[in-house]
């Protein structure tokens, strides 16, 4: 399960739904710009991209010590940048290499049509790390001819051949992730992960033979492998030093070690260590062991994620995609939002779950907003707002979980500017002057809630396999409407304001319902072409409970779907009934992962969050077209340069900010290319 949020940036107020050489960087070499004061936050917009900068306020606070745990735990995560291009598609190290010979080797013309549009795709295939789209995992498209991609071979000597070269403009592996099981999930699947001529058939028969040491311990089979056949037996090529990925993860042992060696206490240092021989064993009940380390570090001011983790990116939910996140902890806004943390058996006992499906003792639940520092692999340059973890359902029901919410890069994407289509899409002047007003507070609270509350919330039935086992390709969709649910469920609870997080609780859960239900059934479908369907898990699941609410209560006339001057709009009349259908939603959503019940979350998913409202989309599609703002949003990351004395030791290391998008994605791929292009 993938336990993260991302930023939609869709109306004015956002909707908030993981041996190298330590020599000293050139600051000149990645350019500057002012750290704190009058800062720029917009770095470049291109096709359908925003690239944002973020700062990473008290930085100057920091100790030195803490200053080069942060430095060598972003180094750590920047060493895996080429594992996932490669996890994302076989052939994605091959065309960025070629792509990036062309664009620094090219001498001729470079005010054409052209040459403008192959600049656009390559910074398309930048930002999503590959050559699949990061969101709608369609592959990206040239708007340039094939005739003149060959002429810019030829101009800068630069060979691409075979499948790498024609998959550019053919229509094979035209999906990152499907979902359609018609189309088979791995074989339409272009994604990594598997081998050629794997079917899901034999991934599913290939892991239910797996068998833990302790069944109610179950390891995480397949997480850190890739699945291939070798003689006709199906073998797994496992993540490791030594192994796939070794020289990659060779250079992030290295920065881990060195880590280690600075960390704030014991119990960080005992969880590098075990990360450390995670890697370079490739053992999963290292990585549980891990985990709940890892859990149990709450102490000090620097935290941090690393490794193969979150499983989108798997059509089966296996294997974890590579990323890293470091993280400053934010003292004042923990502070203030730590009464979550305190209260959370509260919100488990009060909610509207089967009494067996509820926790009898939430565990070890920590929630911090922090700064992030830098970020690498599947959180970059598209990044969550709000990460919590571990996975693991065993390990969070005995030990907890962390839950996270990535302040500065929330700060980042609120000064990055609005884009007036709240105003558009809004059904009446009250409702904009409630999002306006309690809007952004709304999102964080509801991004609290469903990392806090919703993923610690709830059980697995006794015997019941784990949601990838039993819910297979609907499990990650699945739980984040859960989470969703119980954000929604208690948005509009007194129990904030008993709380003290909210001065008028009816009035932010009417801005939240809003929000929820505008994008849900709207302005989200800006992210999808004509036609479509809705692949996305995040996006599923918006649709999901949105549509589900709107249909049940519709006899009761709870939203209505108003036509208006020929525009739609749907407009809530009764909030009150419309927690009373989330909070129905979330018990029968609880109760489909508690029992495994594969079918009941296949009709909810396929019946809900899949087709599309071809009338409505067609509508919204040329209602947007006024509004010039890109509609997805990423950064670059804060360039942290040491400063060395002469006998080689760190004396203090500065924040810089790169000039441009491609400025970093070349210094990237020059000082972190480190695996074959063939893995």
């Amino acid at each position: 399960m993938k336990f993260k949020f991302y930023l939609l940036l869709l109306l004015a107020s956002t909707t908030l739904i993981s041996c190298a050489d330590a020599g000293v960087e050139n600051p000149a070499a990645v350019g500057k710009l002012a750290q704190n004061g009058d800062f720029d936050y917009q770095v470049d917009e291109f096709a359908d991209i925003k690239v944002l900068r973020y700062q990473i306020p008290g930085w100057e606070d920091l100790s030195l010590k803490e200053q080069k745990l942060v430095y060598y735990l972003v180094e750590a995560g920047l060493s895996g940048r080429d594992i996932i291009w490669d996890q994302n598609y076989r052939h994605n190290l091959k065309i960025r290499e070629a792509l990036e010979n062309i664009y620094t080797g090219y001498e001729g013309d470079k005010t054409t049509e052209d040459w403008k549009n192959f600049e656009i795709y390559l910074k398309r295939v930048w930002f999503s790390n590959g050559i699949h789209h990061h969101y709608s995992m369609d592959k990206l498209k040239p708007a340039f001819s094939q005739e003149y991609f060959d002429n810019l071979l030829s101009e800068t000597g630069t060979e691409l051949t075979g499948e790498a070269y024609e998959v550019i403009f053919n229509d094979k592996d035209a999906k990152k992730v499907n979902l359609d099981e018609s189309k088979g999930l791995v074989e339409g699947s272009a994604v990594n992960f598997y081998g050629e001529g794997i079917t899901a058939k034999d991934v599913e028969e290939f892991y239910a033979v797996k068998q833990s040491p302790d069944p109610n311990r179950p390891l995480a089979f397949g997480l850190n492998s890739k699945l291939v056949k070798e003689n006709g037996k199906l073998v797994e090529k496992v993540y490791k030093s030594g192994g796939m990925y070794g020289p990659a993860i060779d250079k992030i042992v290295y920065w881990l070690e060195k880590a280690q060696g600075v960390a704030e206490n014991q119990k960080q240092a005992e969880g590098l260590g075990l990360l450390i021989e995670y890697y370079k064993s490739g053992d999963l009940q290292t990585w549980d062991e891990y985990n709940i380390a890892w859990v149990q570090a709450t102490e000090g001011n620097i935290d941090y994620i690393n490794s193969f983790i979150e499983v989108y990116n798997d059509p089966l939910g296996y294997t974890g995609s590579f990323e890293n996140i470091v993280q400053i902890k934010d003292f004042d806004m923990s502070e203030k939002m730590s009464v979550l943390e305190e209260n959370v058996q509260w919100f488990e006992d009060n909610a509207p779950l089967m009494e067996e499906h509820k926790k009898k003792s939430v565990v070890g639940v920590t929630y911090k907003t922090v700064i992030v520092a830098g970020e690498a692999g599947d959180a970059s340059p598209a990044t969550p707002i709000g990460v919590n973890l571990p996975n693991s359902n065993w390990i969070r029901k005995e030990h907890g979980s962390k839950s996270v919410s990535l302040g500065n890069i929330i700060e980042a994407y609120s000064n990055a500017g609005s884009t007036g289509r709240l105003q558009e899409f809004a059904h009446d002047e009250e409702e904009i002057a409630l999002e306006e007003e309690y809007g952004e507070l709304a999102d964080k609270l509801h991004t609290a809630l469903h990392e806090v509350v919703g993923h610690a919330s709830g059980q697995i039935n006794p015997g019941v396999g784990e949601t990838k086992e039993t819910l297979k390709s609907y499990a990650s969709t699945l739980e984040e409407g859960r989470a969703d649910l119980v954000g929604l469920y208690y948005l509009m609870d007194p129990k904030l304001e008993e709380l003290g997080l909210v001065d008028d609780h009816e009035k932010l859960g009417k801005a939240a319902y809003d929000g929820y239900i505008r994008n849900g059934l709207m302005t989200q479908l800006i992210r999808i072409e004509p036609g479509a369907d809705i692949e996305e898990s995040h996006m599923r699941n918006r649709q999901w409970v949105s549509a589900w609410v709107f249909e049940k209560g519709r006899d009761r006339g709870i939203i209505e779907k108003v036509n208006r001057d020929g525009k739609t709009y749907f407009n809530i009349t009764d909030y009150a009934a419309l927690r009373e259908l989330f909070g129905e939603l979330l018990k029968e959503t609880q109760r489909i992962k508690s029992e495994g019940d594969y079918e009941a979350a296949k009709n909810l998913v396929e019946n809900y969050g899949v087709k599309v409202d071809q009338d409505v989309h067609r509508e919204v599609i040329e209602r947007n077209k006024q509004f010039k703002s890109a509609p997805y949003s990423g950064f670059v990351n804060p360039v942290l340069v040491p400063e060395m004395d002469e006998a080689g030791e760190i004396t203090s290391i500065k924040v810089v900010q790169p000039v441009s998008f491609e400025e970093q994605m070349l210094e990237y791929s020059e000082k972190y290319d480190v695996l074959p292009l063939e893995n």
